[in-house]
């Protein structure tokens, strides 16, 4: 096998029923270049390293332009 071979061997191909909440956000995330692809690969990457920062005591916390600060929590 080539590289290439290898590569495609790596990757794992899925099919998502998405809710219109969530499709609406994936247009728009596309709209500012980005494929499908790249933005469910970078969307799980990002939950991913979240809940394992959540998992080591970390917290999500938002500034907001004033000053207040929230708190991020995923059920």
């Amino acid at each position: 096998m080539n590289d290439a071979q290898d590569a495609a061997q790596d990757r794992e191909r899925i099919t998502v029923t998405l809710t219109p909440k969530a499709a609406a956000a994936l247009g728009a995330l596309c709209a500012g270049g980005l494929s499908k692809t790249d933005v469910v690969n970078h969307a799980l990457q990002v939950h991913a390293f979240l809940e394992e920062q959540a998992a080591g005591g970390g917290e999500l916390l938002i500034r907001q332009p004033d000053g207040t600060v929230r708190e991020v929590r995923f059920l």
